[in-house]
């Protein structure tokens, strides 16, 4: 894999970079433990084969999902590979404050010099119960946190900075640091799912992402908006952005499709309101099968997904690359498992990008 810079707002590529977005799956022949150790080796194996960048996702209280705190996963992530980019995609600004992003991620950068991106995005990415206890009990806290979206994404950016900020308190001027003696800043990267993140990324002279992987709708509006308005900043001068596909690359088209199946009714049941759980067996998953009253649903899903084997996979991700002018594409690798898989890896997760670095 290679990285070619863009030369236009809207760069034509034959050969896009590779990354990875990992929301820690967990199995229902897993505890949180063995999720994690298996995305530690799957991130292992993205460092191994030469993939820019690896994000963990933000989410809460959710069975199948093991990413709740970001900035954890990293630390623990980076420590575990050597020169891979390890970031957030990404950390949900309204169930935290400013300073504690500011923080984690100065320290991260402190840590990690250069490997750390730090992901931001307006949702609270889960369910209202949640979301109300993370922000101590206050569902007006909440609500002001997303209003004041814009301007907590300006105080994390500035508090770690190197020089840091001064504020006006009890009559004197004070000076507040993320970090003590900053030498580097995480890059700053604005997620959405509407055209609200592009226009504040436009504004802000930030890169971007539309969740292309997620919505599957409006990702060419959301991206033609971003670079048309784009206003240069001192570290970005052009606009910046790549695209986020769901993936399952296989030796055959046929076991490809078999391997999706799980993550298919798993997200069949997360779009009607069905019974979530923790992720299927490839055999359970074909003993269910899809309902017929949703087959048009799992279809529709399936076409903005890449599934098939290595080479139209990898014709698949440049043909969406060059259609959506970016150099490189983000991989969301979501097959599942059979029986008796051993519990701490994920062999068809690693064999997807395997097969797609080719």
């Amino acid at each position: 894999m290679e990285w070619h810079r863009p030369g236009s707002r809207s760069p034509q590529v034959t050969s896009p970079a590779l990354s990875v977005l990992d929301l820690v799956p967990v199995r229902s022949d897993q505890t949180t433990g063995d999720a994690f150790r298996a995305s530690r080796s799957l991130a292992q194996v993205a460092d191994e084969l030469g993939y820019r960048r690896y994000w963990v996702a933000e989410h809460h209280n959710m069975p199948a999902v093991a990413a709740t705190n970001p900035p954890v996963m990293i630390a623990m992530l980076a420590a575990a590979t050597e020169r891979i980019r390890v970031g957030s995609g990404g950390v949900m600004l309204p169930n935290h404050e400013p300073l504690v992003v500011a923080e984690q991620f100065a320290l991260l950068e402190a840590a990690y010099p250069g490997r750390i991106d730090l992901g931001i995005g307006r949702a609270p990415g889960t369910d209202p119960l949640t979301r109300y206890v993370l922000r101590g009990g206050s569902a007006s806290s909440a609500d002001d946190a997303v209003a004041r979206f814009p301007e907590y994404v300006d105080d994390i950016r500035v508090l770690m900075g190197v020089d840091g900020v001064e504020i006006a308190l009890g009559g004197r001027r004070q000076p507040l640091r993320a970090t003590p003696r900053a030498t580097s800043v995480p890059t700053v990267w604005l997620l959405g799912s509407s055209d609200y993140s592009a226009r504040l990324a436009a504004d802000r002279g930030l890169p971007y992402v539309f969740a292309h992987h997620f919505a599957g709708q409006g990702t060419a509006e959301a991206l033609a908006l971003y670079r048309s308005t784009y206003q240069p900043s001192p570290e970005h001068p052009e606009p910046r952005t790549f695209l986020t596909v769901n993936a399952v690359v296989a030796e055959t088209a046929e076991e490809a499709r078999r391997l999706a199946l799980p993550q298919v009714l798993a997200m069949i049941a997360l779009r009607t309101g069905g019974a979530l759980g923790p992720q299927a067996s490839v055999e359970d998953a074909e003993k269910v099968g899809v309902p017929p009253e949703h087959e048009r649903l799992a279809a529709s899903m399936l076409e903005r997904w890449v599934v098939d084997a290595p080479d139209p996979a990898r014709a698949r991700i440049t043909e969406l690359a060059e259609t959506f002018g970016v150099d490189e594409v983000m991989v969301h690798p979501v097959p599942g498992a059979y029986a008796g898989t051993a519990a701490d890896v994920s062999p068809a997760r690693e064999a997807t990008l395997r097969l797609l670095a080719g």
